[in-house]
């Protein structure tokens, strides 16, 4: 019973269970009242989204030495004591119920979510 890292507004899998959008802002244009039906996500928690500042890093980011500083800078924001027991949280689930977690950027490599990916992964979660 994984968690999944996702695209928010992407087709969902079947076994996908409870999505939810780690993105600092809902989808533009969106009744709050279809974000699940239309794939974004059934919650939203911004919590374990970057800051305005570190997000500012990552759409700058030019070189794999930028990526690497939006990375360190999202990691300390993830360390935060309230992120870190979020994150602790979210890995015990993932062994007991399926869910996902996800962002809209089109390319994962260069999103939060791959950091979200490895946050998890080191605190034991099953990712998928």
């Amino acid at each position: 019973m994984p968690v999944y890292i996702v695209r928010l507004g992407s087709e969902r899998r079947q076994d996908e269970g409870l999505r939810i959008g780690t993105v600092r802002r809902p989808p533009r244009g969106v009744p709050k009242s279809e974000f699940a039906t239309q794939n974004w996500y059934d919650v939203w928690y911004p919590n374990l989204a970057p800051s305005a500042e570190t997000v500012k890093l990552a759409q700058q980011a030019k070189t794999d030495r930028d990526w690497a500083a939006f990375i360190k800078q999202y990691r300390a924001e993830m360390a935060t004591p309230e992120n870190s027991r979020t994150l602790d949280l979210l890995a015990a689930l993932s062994h007991h119920s399926s869910f996902s977690v996800g962002c809209y950027c089109a390319e994962e490599a260069h999103c939060h979510r791959s950091v979200l990916r490895l946050l998890l992964a080191e605190r034991g979660a099953d990712v998928r």
